[in-house]
């Protein structure tokens, strides 16, 4: 039996040991320390200070404003960015339906509504064209605008951010990107998560670089950043006593978990490029498979990262093994029994037992991507040899 094949393994880079051990050696294993300080500044240096990023000359003083917050997640990220923008019981966040879960709960958290909007075709995000509508009507139905907007980049795949943003300057409801799985895709030559109001990042294991669990929330400027680094400390206030004004959380990333993201950081490019390649070996390996259609970049202004590698099904298309299962279930039990790991494409939101009761504004898209898309693995240990061995046993599930 040939070795498993993994959907997205993490890498290190060698380096991360040594910024693990300082910071055992100086004692600073706390959430915080020079690690922290440290990756903050590597993740401000590749978002905000990199020389290659295009920004018109009227955006630039707002933009290098902007500061960095390490977090222990992705959903902590989320969870702030939504107190920061004010977010509070009774009222309402527009949240794109077609993605994982940690996009919709922080606002429940906070005894808010989400408000799910379906995706459009060619980047699977949301629809601004629905957006828009479905702000129209929440103001209608409520009496209320949202409060927020939370597009997503589903598999690294930026959306079709300017459209969205001129809905949200229509409404005057400022963004907050879910950046999660979009670290290294660009948009118009500009980092995703850099756009709206708040930027969220994720560092899980399997993301496009790791710190054993953590995320951050990309802030538009200093002042905003200490309210947010406040909030993820437990809101204490700088008395010589424990004083606090307002509820805090927990959220702060560890000094030793940053210190594998800045071992991370010294190869993040490295595996942004073997994203890119590997989705460029499944682009000429899949272009004869007749049925099967590769996720891909649909505009020049779009630059995803392939954090994850996903195929659709055509209509037509038949699977070994489909008695009822549905053919992305099919063609996943296939490639496990080949000693491959893939996934189902996310599940929407407003199909989600816990989100029933939310209003939903759908186009069937997403619906349609879940009943027939499929991930394929895309880490840093697939190689061409791999792609191949992927790619044969997908010729063989198609009858």
């Amino acid at each position: 039996m040939n070795d498993r094949i993994l959907l997205c393994l993490c890498h290190l880079s060698g380096r991360e040991k040594d910024f693990i051990d300082q910071a055992f050696a100086e004692n600073w294993v706390v959430p915080l320390g020079p690690n922290v300080n440290g990756f903050e500044k590597d993740l401000e240096d590749f978002f905000i200070h990199n020389k290659d990023i295009r920004i018109a000359d009227g955006e630039k003083t707002e933009f290098e404003k902007k500061r960095i917050v390490a977090l222990s997640s992705g959903t902590a990220a989320i969870h702030l960015g939504l107190i920061a923008l004010g977010v509070g019981p009774g009222d309402e966040v527009m949240v794109q339906s077609f993605t994982f879960s940690a996009s919709a709960n922080p606002v429940t958290y906070l005894g808010a509504t989400p408000v799910f909007v379906d995706s459009e075709p060619s980047t699977w995000d949301m629809d601004p064209d629905l957006l828009d509508k479905a702000i129209a009507d929440r103001i209608e139905k409520t009496g209320k605008k949202p409060k927020a907007i939370i597009p997503v980049y589903l598999y690294g795949m930026p959306a079709k951010i300017k459209e969205i943003f001129e809905v949200a300057r229509k409404w005057d409801i400022p963004v907050l990107e879910d950046a999660a799985e979009a670290f290294g895709s660009f948009y118009d030559g500009r980092p995703c998560g850099t756009f709206g109001e708040y930027g969220v990042l994720s560092f899980n294991g399997n993301k496009m670089i790791t710190t054993s669990g953590g995320g951050a929330l990309i802030c538009p400027d200093e002042t905003a950043a200490k309210l947010v680094t406040s909030y993820a400390t437990q809101s204490r206030e700088p008395f010589p006593w424990y004083q606090h004004e307002r509820v805090g959380f927990n959220y702060r990333l560890s000094n030793i978990c940053a210190g594998i993201g800045r071992g991370q950081m010294t190869i993040a490019g490295d595996h942004i490029a073997h994203h890119r390649h590997v989705q460029q070996l499944y682009r000429e390996l899949l272009a004869d498979v007749k049925g099967i259609e590769l996720h891909d970049n649909p505009s020049p202004e779009s630059d995803s990262n392939f954090w994850l590698c996903a195929i659709t099904f055509a209509p037509e298309l038949k699977i070994k093994g489909d008695d009822g299962c549905g053919r992305p279930e099919a063609m996943r039990r296939y490639l496990d029994s080949r000693n491959i790991e893939s996934r189902h494409l996310w599940k929407p939101m407003h199909l989600q037992p816990f989100f029933a009761n939310c209003p939903a504004y759908v186009n069937g898209v997403s619906e349609d991507l879940f009943s027939r898309g499929l991930c394929l693995p895309a880490g840093p240990y697939v190689g061409e040899p791999e792609v191949r061995r992927v790619v044969d046993a997908i010729k063989e599930c198609i009858v």
